[in-house]
């Protein structure tokens, strides 16, 4: 008897490990590239282990009263389906964590989920082939509404200056300006979000946000800010630089949660207006701060305010300074990570703020410690 105990014991222990191996197996993981991979596969042609894995996110169906797609019978949606949301993200690797939260936590507080088409817009100039992210988006959310979009970097990067954090000097944040150019000219509004935030009401509302007038963006606005510190004392002693905000009452707006009217944007040729900054600021240097001047320079003072419940913004800290933040007082949207820090790099240095344990539920990565502790405690059973 205790022969044949020890003997099933080996055997358990032997299947639990080739279970562990199959298990954390790199062919069964979500991939990530070094710096000289393509399509996956490294100089010498072995597939690379990201070492992410992202679990399968719940699914969510609209509810009884949501309008239905012409395509939703056949499967397919189509991209100018009057009845879409749509919304517009970038995605890449460094991001890629915040942007599947975002997208889980649209995705539950909606009511109608079906209803919303993503646009994902990767980058087709790093090391990475963006022909990974479909597979990867797919793979987490099987029944998403999306495509993935590869924005050339080229386009932008030699009107890229310096900026105060690395980070902000990224083309794909500039990406925003270019949603004219890359999706579907039947798509006449889009939101556009930033990676790392997180909507915990029904982006309808935000949706049917009313650009009033010739307005060609909407977005919470900030009266109360200095918004003089967002351009340089030889900005503001040019006249003719200055002269951009004359008559206007400028106020300082946040670019990561935008409503975006496409049609005239392409009809008062706003990317050519942002790209004229851009070249300025290469010649004259009058601001610090990556993408967000530009836009201020060209819509400060005519945007359309939306409330300020749909950005809760600065959560990562300051540019500079990590630091934590609270919510400010008042009901809460969207909750924005803007700033140095973000909550998934917190959390896995061990010193999260209290913020970001609201961001934690959101998060679909599987860690292999997770999947490990998961395989055993499923093979106690």
């Amino acid at each position: 008897m205790v022969a044949a105990n020890t003997m099933v014991c080996v055997i358990r222990v032997s299947v639990l490990v080739l279970l562990l191996f199959l298990f954390l197996s790199p062919a069964n993981a979500i991939r990530s590239f070094p710096a000289k991979t393509r399509d996956g596969v490294d100089e010498s042609g072995i597939e690379i282990d990201l070492g992410l894995e992202f679990s399968e996110a719940p699914e969510y169906r609209n509810e009884p009263q949501c309008p239905v797609s012409s395509g939703e019978e056949e499967g397919s949606v189509s991209v100018c389906d009057p009845v879409l949301i749509h919304i517009a993200m970038t995605i890449d690797a460094e991001y890629l964590r915040g942007s599947m939260a975002a997208v889980h936590s649209i995705l539950k507080h909606s009511s109608c989920p079906d209803n919303i088409f993503f646009h994902f817009i990767a980058s087709n100039s790093n090391s990475i082939n963006p022909d990974i992210f479909p597979r990867i988006v797919k793979s987490v959310f099987p029944s998403l509404n999306f495509r993935v979009y590869a924005f050339d970097d080229s386009s932008v990067k030699n009107l890229i200056s310096s900026s105060i954090r690395p980070a902000l000097e990224s083309p794909l944040n500039y990406a925003r300006t270019y949603l004219v150019h890359l999706l579907d000219g039947c798509v006449d509004r889009v939101i556009y979000l930033d990676s790392d935030v997180l909507v915990v009401d029904d982006i309808q509302k935000l949706w049917r946000t009313n650009l009033i007038g010739s307005r060609v963006i909407g977005a919470p606005v900030y009266c109360h800010a200095n918004f003089t510190r967002y351009f340089s004392a030889e900005f503001w002693s040019d006249e003719e630089l200055s002269g951009v905000f004359a008559g206007k009452n400028p106020c300082y707006f946040n670019t990561g949660v935008m409503v975006m009217d496409l049609g005239r944007w392409r009809e008062g040729q706003y990317t050519k207006k942002i790209e004229k900054w851009m070249e300025i600021q290469k010649e004259r240097r009058i601001y610090e701060l990556g993408s967000l001047p530009p836009f201020l320079l060209v819509f400060g003072g005519e945007v359309q305010g939306i409330d300020h419940r749909w950005n809760q913004h600065g959560l990562g800290g300051d540019n500079v300074v990590s630091s934590c933040r609270r919510l400010h007082p008042g009901p809460v949207s969207l909750m924005h990570w803007s700033g140095k820090e973000k909550p998934w790099k917190r959390i896995d240095g061990g010193k999260p703020c209290p913020v970001d344990h609201l961001w934690a539920p959101y998060d679909l990565l599987r860690s292999r410690q997770q999947k490990e502790q998961l395989l055993i405690s499923s093979y106690s059973l």
